[in-house]
């Protein structure tokens, strides 16, 4: 099978390898489809997240649709030709997190396109039949891609807590910023600010339901919602970004009492963070650590609501045009929004 590897900073190479037939409880699936994330961009970028460097060669890509080409031995709920959307978290179901219902903490998480962990930036897989999910009908395959973080947002919305009529203010207008206002607007948003600087993300923001849209090159978003807010702030401020002071400027949005879930990672190893801010406002202050089984409820939300997400992706490339792919994500050419690899 062709493979896309991550050999050096911003350098793919596409590689055959071999894969071993299904093992007992595992299916085989032939991948259609899969969404470059965010975090995949800093390990092209940067050879890291955060204090995790990559370890050469890897396969990136954890937002993955596919086709069910054959099962191992035990699976009889799956059968070739079957229509899937692929998990990439496989938990270990015995550890005190997984006991919790917090699996997405699991001591023992494989998480598919870390390192040593090849992810779906190549043609087959095999996974635990668990991991592989019924894709509703309605549903194309780069569309489909749009499950994986979808289901981030609806767990960080376990934090979020909006209230209906609430206000929001989202930092970022990346795909998972972009899926933030729309189900912050589902969720009965009054207002949500997004302050982005691309303009063809800014107009896919409002495309999402964001109701002012502000570039912080030219107007400081901090000043601009204070002033728009009468100096209250907002209700919740989300930040998909965390770059450019993006965390301290949500910090100083939020509302007295109000809170702050950050989406974004940081490409630096240590953010400072102005806790007095927090501390005089008594925010509370939220990380977002992927999903927790909240896949099966992307699914139906994507297929309840068709064509409201599909704004979003904006160029779909093969897998032999996967460097070219990063490169325009690099630079942000061409407007991107979401992009889709096919294998």
């Amino acid at each position: 099978m062709r493979v896309a590897e991550l050999v050096a900073p911003r350098r793919f190479d596409i590689c055959e390898r071999g894969l071993a037939d299904p093992g007992p409880g595992e299916v085989q699936i032939r991948v259609r489809a899969v969404g470059i994330c965010g975090s995949d961009r800093h390990y092209f970028l940067e050879g890291r997240i955060g204090d995790t460097p990559c370890v050469y060669p890897m396969v990136l890509g954890h937002e993955p649709a596919g086709e069910v080409v054959t099962t191992g031995p035990g699976v009889t709920s799956w059968a070739p030709g079957d229509r899937a959307a692929l998990e990439p978290a496989i938990y270990c179901y015995h550890c005190e997190f997984c006991l919790a219902g917090r699996h997405n903490v699991c001591a023992h998480i494989r998480f598919l396109s870390t390192p040593g962990e090849p992810g779906f930036f190549r043609e087959l897989v095999n996974l635990p039949a668990r991991n592989v999910l019924p894709l509703p009908a309605n549903l194309g395959w780069a569309e489909a891609t749009l499950f994986e973080p979808l289901a981030i947002i609806l767990h960080s919305m376990l934090f979020i807590a909006l209230r209906p009529g609430e206000t929001a203010a989202v930092f970022g207008a990346g795909p998972i910023g972009l899926l933030t206002i729309a189900v912050l607007r589902l969720a009965g948003a009054s207002r949500i600010f997004a302050i982005e600087p691309v303009p063809a993300r800014r107009e896919l923001a409002r495309q999402m339901g964001a109701d002012a849209v502000l570039d912080p090159g030219q107007a400081e978003p901090v000043g601009e919602i204070r002033k728009e807010t009468a100096g209250r702030g907002v209700d919740v401020a989300v930040d998909c970004a965390a770059q450019g002071g993006s965390i301290n400027h949500a910090i100083h949005v939020a509302r007295r009492a109000g809170r702050v879930v950050i989406l974004g990672i940081p490409s630096e190893l240590a953010v400072p963070i102005e806790l007095h801010a927090v501390r005089r406002k008594e925010l509370v202050l939220y990380t977002v650590h992927r999903s927790n089984h909240d896949s099966a409820t992307a699914l139906r939300l994507l297929s309840q609501q068709p064509g409201r997400f599909a704004p979003i992706i904006t160029h779909v490339r093969p897998l032999g045009e996967i460097q070219a792919a990063f490169d325009m994500l690099e630079r942000y050419q061409g407007g991107p929004g979401k992009v889709v690899i096919e294998p």
